[in-house]
C-alpha cells in the first residue's frame, strides 16, 4: 500500500470551498503584510542603528537607542500623558456610547436620525476638527473665550493652560469618535432576542433591571471589541494634539507619537531613537490589551 505524504494529504483536504475562503482573504492578508508587519521589522532594524533622516551611512549600536530612553524625562512624561488620556478618555467615550446606544437602539424615524447626527462627526478628519476647535477656542477670536471674559473680565487662553489643554483635547476625542462605538453597540442591541426582554417584562422587570440583567451581560462580547479597538487607538492618538496644542503647554499634552514625531521628523531628526520608541509602544500596547483580552473573555465565559 503506497503512504501518502503529509503534503498530499493536506492538499487533498484542501477543497474548492478553502480555497474560495483563502482568495478572499488573501487581499486583507496581503494589506496587513506590506503596511503592518514589513514596516514593523523595518522599524526594529532601525532602532539598531543611529539613522537619521537624511539616511546617511547609519551605524549598528544595538540596543543604545533603547537605553536611553530609559533615561529620557520626556519619554516617560509622554507615556505618563497617553496613560492618562486612554484611561480618561476611553471609558467616557463607552459610557457615552452605551446609554445613548440604549436610549436610541429602537428602529424609529427620530431614532435614526439621531445615529446619524452622532455620527457624521467620524467621517470627518481629525485634522479638520482640531483645526476648528483651534479656532473656538483661541484666545483672540474664539468664540468660547469671548463668553468666558464676559464673564470673568478677561478671555482665557484655554488651550494654553495646563490645567485645560488635555481635558479639552479628551474632550474633543471623545466626541468624534463615539459615534462609531455608538453604532457598533446598537448593532449588537438589536443582537440580543426580544424573546429576552419579553420575558423579563411579564415577570415585572423593569427597564433599569433589563439594562444591567439583560443588556450588559449579553453585550460584553461586543463591548469587548469595541473596548480593544478604542484603546489601540487611543494609545496611538497624534493628530487631535499635533493641531491643537503641539504637545505643549510645557509637554503637558505631548503624547508618545507626538514625541516619536518630533524625534524623527524635527531636529535632531534621530529615527533610529524615534524607531525604538515605536517598538516600546508596540509592546507596550500589545501586553495590555492580551491582558484585557484575557480578562474580558474569561468575563465573557462566565456570563454565557
Amino acid at each position: 500500500m503506497e503512504k501518502i505524504s503529509p503534503m498530499k494529504r493536506c492538499i487533498a483536504k484542501w477543497t474548492k470551498k478553502d480555497r474560495v475562503g483563502y482568495l478572499f482573504i488573501f487581499p486583507a492578508v496581503l494589506v496587513l503584510f506590506v503596511f503592518t508587519i514589513i514596516p514593523l521589522v523595518i522599524s526594529f532594524i532601525i532602532s539598531l542603528t543611529n539613522l537619521d533622516i537624511f539616511l546617511a551611512w547609519p551605524q549598528f549600536v544595538g540596543l543604545d537607542n533603547f537605553k536611553r530612553t530609559l533615561g529620557d524625562e520626556r519619554v516617560w512624561n509622554a507615556f505618563k500623558n497617553t496613560f492618562y488620556y486612554v484611561v480618561i478618555s476611553v471609558p467616557i467615550q463607552l459610557i457615552v456610547a452605551l446609554v445613548l446606544a440604549y436610549w436610541l437602539y429602537k428602529p424609529t424615524r427620530f431614532n435614526k436620525m439621531c445615529r446619524s447626527v452622532f455620527y457624521v462627526p467620524v467621517l470627518c478628519s481629525f485634522t479638520a476638527i482640531g483645526i476648528l476647535f483651534n479656532l473656538i477656542l483661541n484666545s483672540t477670536v474664539g468664540y468660547i473665550p469671548y463668553l468666558i471674559s464676559l464673564v470673568y473680565g478677561e478671555p482665557i487662553a484655554l488651550l494654553s493652560e495646563v490645567k485645560f489643554a488635555m481635558p479639552i483635547i479628551i474632550f474633543i476625542s471623545v466626541w468624534k469618535a463615539f459615534g462609531k462605538t455608538l453604532i457598533i453597540l446598537v448593532a449588537g442591541i438589536n443582537d440580543i432576542p426580544s424573546t429576552y426582554f419579553e420575558a423579563s417584562e411579564i415577570d415585572g422587570a423593569t427597564k433599569t433591571q433589563q439594562f444591567f440583567h439583560i443588556t450588559l451581560p449579553n453585550l460584553l462580547p461586543t463591548i469587548n471589541f469595541t473596548l480593544l479597538t478604542t484603546i489601540i487607538g487611543a494609545f496611538q492618538v497624534f493628530d487631535v494634539v499635533y493641531v491643537t496644542t503641539g504637545g505643549g503647554p510645557l509637554y503637558k499634552t505631548e503624547t508618545v507619537v507626538q514625541y516619536i514625531y518630533n524625534r524623527g521628523f524635527s531636529a535632531p531628526y534621530d529615527l533610529g531613537y524615534a524607531s525604538a520608541m515605536c517598538i516600546e509602544l508596540f509592546f507596550v500596547i500589545a501586553v495590555i490589551i492580551l491582558i484585557f483580552k484575557g480578562y474580558m473573555e474569561r468575563k465573557i465565559a462566565r456570563n454565557m
